[in-house]
């Protein structure tokens, strides 16, 4: 089984990207962001609270989003593999994930993060916005302040999977099947 954490800034391209990776691997895309929007379109109670926070650009507390997650790792009894995209975000989840994966018999397999420039990925956001209606996409004071909460919370995850050897970096700009082909490349070697 393999299961891939795929993280990197707002914009970066990991949803694109997980669209691929998940039929080139038969992997089960597990996106935070879709959970959310799920959640959020049904008016569940934990879709309701993760709102009060993505309204304000602010990261959804760990507890929030673990119970979210594990949701649907548990409707996925069958999966040859998880794609994680958009989670872990902070240390803490990492570490409820590992707890929550080895529960299962399981363990994240390896980690990859899509690096672009912040300024890049503002425009590209922007761009984003007119087309899909987010307002997080819309306001560019918003978006920097993601990009804040990501260096605060979400780089120290670097260090967390270096020490595990299982963190690997790819660069995020370039056309669409340039990316997805150094992903596939690290993915390969697994």
């Amino acid at each position: 089984m393999i299961n891939i954490v795929l993280f990197g800034k707002p914009g970066a391209g990991k949803g694109t990207q997980a669209e691929f990776l998940k039929e080139k691997y038969n992997l089960t895309h597990l996106s935070t962001g879709d959970i959310f929007r799920f959640n959020i379109k049904n008016e569940t109670e934990l879709g309701q609270l993760a709102k009060t926070y993505m309204d304000k650009g602010d990261l959804v507390p760990d507890s929030v989003t673990i119970q979210m997650l594990q949701s649907e790792v548990e409707k996925n009894p069958n999966s040859a593999g998880f794609l994680f995209d958009g989670f872990p975000r902070t240390i803490a989840q990492a570490e409820a994930l590992d707890a929550f994966l080895v529960s299962k018999g399981q363990a994240v397999t390896a980690t990859i993060a899509l690096d672009a420039d912040d300024e890049i990925l503002v425009q590209r956001l922007l761009e984003r916005g007119k087309t899909s209606g987010r307002p997080d996409d819309q306001d560019e004071e918003k978006i920097r302040n993601r990009y804040q909460e990501y260096n605060e919370k979400t780089a120290p995850l670097i260090e967390f999977y270096k020490a595990q050897n299982k963190y690997h970096a790819v660069n995020g700009i370039g056309a669409i099947e340039e990316i997805t082909e150094r992903l596939s490349l690290i993915i390969d070697k697994l």
